[in-house]
């Protein structure tokens, strides 16, 4: 027993060495890649050396390591979190956040594996992989409720622009000036393809595929059918912005019903932990039986696992969407 408690000491010693150095290593790596860049991307001096890069003139790459990314390049899936990236407005690489989710599930694996059995400890290191993830999920989803509180008076304003006699571009272009983020910088992208050749309607689709929202969904469908068809715009927009802010109003309300659900749902997730901490500090042998039994960790590991799948389907049911 004792000679198995020092191999696993030493396992455990080699492994956080081996990440260590891996960590240097590619830190090196990307240190030796930036600087190369910075040497590829020196002007001459017929130039003005202090003009700002063009965004066109940028090279869209996934990662600043050049093994990273071309790895990256060959999942299908990572397309997917470079648009989420995006979609978030959070300004990070596809690379910084894979290589993040793999530091954290190799440290969250050799801690856990201290404690727990190796099954709960692969499982505890997935979850704190899928942590970047899900924030980066978290803050999209912020970004579009923000987006979609915004979005009616900019609609409102954009018709009263139209009615004054400016036509789609020109108004558009007024309302960008006095709308806050996270819509004035959806908008004058827009705008900036739609002056670029792309016309409004591709622009509009464009839009409609960076903001997958059903608000700017219709107003896209309303500008096409109108370039399409004629009529008097304004008014459709003024309809829209009534429509979205009854459909807000409805989802609040829906909200407010299923914050009920939701609080119940953390209550039974947090009172079992607070239940045993509370037997750990009144009598702690109690406690020590279990932690001590050959199943005892298993148990523990099971019933944790339960309580989090049980805290999100409670919260997949309470949650309505309208």
């Amino acid at each position: 027993m004792l000679l198995a408690s020092f191999l696993a000491f030493f396992l455990v010693v080699f492994l956080m060495a081996t990440l260590t150095a891996a960590i240097a290593w590619l830190g090196f790596l990307k240190r030796q890649s930036e600087a190369r860049e910075a040497k590829q991307n020196e002007v001459s001096p017929a130039y003005d050396e202090d003009a700002p890069e063009s965004p066109l003139l940028r090279e869209d790459r996934l990662s600043t390591l050049s093994f990273w990314d071309n790895l990256l390049a060959r999942f299908d899936f990572i397309e997917i979190m470079k648009i989420r990236l995006a979609q978030a407005d959070l300004g990070w690489s596809v690379g910084r956040v894979t290589i993040a989710m793999l530091l954290l599930a190799t440290i969250g694996f050799l801690v856990l594996q201290l404690f727990l059995p190796w099954f709960a400890s692969f499982l505890g290191g997935g979850a704190l992989a899928s942590a970047p993830y899900l924030y980066i999920l978290q803050m999209r989803k912020r970004r579009f409720e923000k987006f979609r509180e915004i979005f009616p008076d900019v609609l409102d304003s954009l018709g009263r622009a139209m009615r004054a006699g400016f036509p789609l571009s020109p108004a558009m272009e007024t309302v960008i000036v006095a709308t806050p983020a996270p819509v004035s910088g959806e908008l004058r992208h827009a705008s900036t393809e739609a002056n670029l050749g792309l016309g409004w309607p591709g622009a509009l689709e464009k839009l409609g595929e960076r903001v997958p929202l059903l608000e700017v969904n219709l107003f896209v469908a309303a500008v096409q059918l109108h370039s399409r068809t004629g009529g008097k715009l304004s008014e459709v927009l003024s309809g829209l912005a009534e429509n979205m802010r009854e459909s807000a109003a409805l989802r609040g309300e829906v909200r407010a019903l299923a914050a009920h659900g939701k609080l119940t749902g953390l209550i039974l997730t947090i009172l079992p932990l607070g239940i045993a901490g509370l037997m750990m500090a009144v009598s702690p042998g109690y406690m020590t039986v279990l932690w001590n039994h050959p199943w005892g960790k298993n148990l523990i590991a099971g019933a944790a696992g339960c309580l989090v799948l049980a805290h999100f389907v409670i919260r997949r049911i309470v949650d309505v969407e309208i």
